[in-house]
């Protein structure tokens, strides 16, 4: 049975819990962990791991101080996303309802092709002649094919459902500096049920930190938009076009416009989450342990602050990349272009939110973070469920609060695509709604059995063919 999932504090408690089925997950065994330390936090979700071993410490140094304490010099209009956004209403995004006309969506489909193009050659002079990047591109191909009937209903959704408003401009910062009506834009994907304000999700997507695209969260924006929650799929420069520093700008600036103009397309500011997937899930953390510590004093003037945020959900992110390169060179992301993404190893520590949050200098920190809750899938092998049990683990021996929940035998893009093309109920999926809408019992227990996408068999073709 689906195991019950406690609500967080700061939400009102649930009428009446929902069964759920239980060893839905495999138990968790910790014997490799040193056990010095017990920290007891009261777990946020029941059937998520609890860690009670303590990290291996890891020393950032002076340094990522001093980064911070550099960031500062910067020009506070750098960071003030909401002071440059186009006004809405003057058709400079397409009007009111921040929709494009199809002259536009037509100029800015042409100008993201020849973009693209250009960024891909440039990406070739990065990535050279490899077997490895070679052979998984190709792996890539087979994969999209086979889920290709379940990418062609979820695009139809996506460019001909009235609840979706695709392309709404938050920044000022053109993803193609050359063309003067593309613009940083987030998708938004609202629920049929337009009475009283939604919850609302903000999404960054994954992609490796150089194919990530908003539209990337069609079906998670499809299948929370049917529970009644708004969900905000935020686009970014990718790499070579910006570096990480410039990606966690761009997702700050998109949360920034979501938790000051929510309420215009009927969100509830007060009820906003932050969630990434992979890539997502790292830059997501980034720009949340980053707000944290301008809040503290540490940082530029802020448009948003942590306290909007509800929660996290992390799914299939990594979180410390020092642990991480070699592992990220062996699969086809080779070290130079990785360097490239992170601005030099000497920045790996600073863009690591596992690390960051060890810094003495920065423990007052730990609590304004909100409940950080972590999925991944025991199969995973893109980025190691490791990643996310390392970083839960520090979090809840600093204090912080912090769960993590484990899919056995589910790998990289099992989660979030391959069971959602699979229709039925959708374990990861309810995870989410229960924390989400935990204070609505008759709402969480109201499973919904999607219709399925694609068949069995090319689905567990995919599962065997996938690069990821």
């Amino acid at each position: 049975m689906p195991s019950q999932i406690l609500p967080f504090s700061y939400l009102p408690p649930p009428k009446s819990p929902p069964l759920a089925k239980q060893a839905m997950y495999k138990p968790l065994i910790y014997d490799d962990y040193p056990s010095t330390t017990t920290t007891t936090v009261k777990p946020l979700l029941s059937r998520a791991s609890t860690f009670n071993a303590s990290a291996l410490a890891t020393n950032c140094g002076g340094g990522l101080t001093a980064w911070y304490h550099n960031k500062r010099r910067r020009s506070n209009s750098d960071n003030n996303c909401l002071s440059a956004l186009p006004d809405r209403t003057n058709g400079t995004d397409g009007g009111d309802n921040g929709q494009q006309t199809i002259a536009q969506e037509v100029t800015h489909a042409a100008a993201e092709t020849f973009l693209l193009t250009r960024l891909c050659l440039k990406l070739l002079s990065y990535l050279g002649v490899g077997y490895r990047w070679i052979t998984r591109f190709m792996a890539l191909g087979c994969y999209a094919f086979l889920l290709m009937p379940g990418f062609v209903q979820v695009g139809y959704y996506y460019f001909f459902s009235p609840y979706v408003r695709r392309s709404i401009v938050y920044g000022d910062q053109p993803r193609n500096r050359s063309c003067s009506v593309t613009a940083y834009q987030l998708d938004l994907y609202l629920p049929k049920n337009s009475d009283g304000p939604k919850p609302v999700v903000a999404f960054v997507t994954g992609g490796a930190w150089i194919i990530g695209y908003k539209a990337w969260g069609s079906l998670l924006g499809q299948q929370l938009s049917e529970r009644d929650i708004i969900v905000a799929c935020i686009d970014y420069r990718n790499f070579p076009q910006g570096s990480i520093s410039d990606m966690v700008k761009d997702a700050s600036c998109g949360i920034s416009y979501i938790c000051n103009h929510i309420a215009e397309y009927g969100g509830d500011p007060n009820r906003i989450y932050l969630m990434g997937q992979s890539a997502g899930a790292h830059i997501a953390a980034c720009t949340l342990v980053d707000q944290v510590v301008k809040e503290s004093g540490e940082g530029d003037s802020v448009s948003w602050s942590s306290s909007q945020i509800n929660a996290y959900f992390g799914l299939s992110g990594g979180y410390n990349l020092l642990s991480l390169v070699d592992h990220f060179h062996s699969r086809g992301l080779y070290r130079s272009i990785f360097l490239s993404i992170m601005e030099g190893e000497e920045s790996l520590s600073q863009f690591s939110p596992e690390l960051v949050v060890q810094n003495p200098n920065l423990k007052h920190i730990i609590a304004r973070l909100p409940p950080i809750i972590l999925f991944h899938g025991t199969a995973d092998y893109s980025i190691p469920s490791d990643a996310s049990k390392s970083f839960a683990e520090t979090l809840q021996r600093l204090g912080g609060k912090a769960e993590v929940i484990l899919y056995e035998g589910k790998t990289h893009t099992d989660l979030f695509l391959q069971d959602p093309m699979r229709g039925g109920v959708d374990e990861m999926f309810e995870d989410i709604v229960s924390v989400v809408l935990g204070g609505d019992s008759e709402v969480v227990g109201k499973s919904v059995d999607r219709r399925r996408l694609v068949p069995e068999f090319m689905l567990k073709l995919a599962h065997w063919v996938s690069p990821f």
